[in-house]
């Protein structure tokens, strides 16, 4: 339990610093991901279509984090409407431990007179490890702040 926290507090960190870098979110994630259902949730932007959503998931038993890289990031139209479709690893630190694969597609609105942007998302899960099966109910709500060179 003492190396679960380490890594969890490690992983923080470090993406607490890396949000001071760049247009940023943080925010809250409604919904199920790892068997939790209430995530500290955040955005990275790594270009004007890409960016990384990661969480840090709780509530289940454990500890989740997923890390996924949206490569596609495109406005809905000429609205302010943006989705979003992508991948990466999720990670459930818990008994049992659980290493997967997951996806996500989803659509977000920015609202324009405050900072803050509310979010809709499907993120199924292919578990790998520790017993290899698929996990279809991961659908979500993101409400985040936006902060950074952007924000408004």
């Amino acid at each position: 339990m003492k190396k679960l926290k380490i890594l969890l507090a490690v992983f923080v960190t470090a993406f607490g610093f890396s949000l001071q870098s760049q247009a940023q979110e943080v925010g809250i994630r409604f919904g199920n991901m790892n068997n939790n259902n209430v995530a500290v949730d955040g955005i990275l932007a790594l270009g004007e279509f890409s960016r990384i959503h990661a969480n840090v998931s709780f509530g289940g038993g454990g500890v989740g984090i997923d890390a996924i890289w949206h490569p596609l990031f495109r406005p809905v139209g000429n609205s302010d409407f943006m989705w979003y479709a992508g991948f990466g690893p999720s990670l459930f630190l818990g008994d049992p431990f659980v290493l997967g694969a997951a996806g996500e597609v989803g659509i977000e609105y920015p609202i324009r007179d405050v900072p803050i942007t509310i979010g809709v998302d499907y993120r199924p899960v292919f578990v790998i490890v520790e017993n290899t099966s698929f996990n279809g109910n991961g659908f979500g709500l993101n409400i985040r702040w936006r902060f950074g060179p952007n924000a408004s």
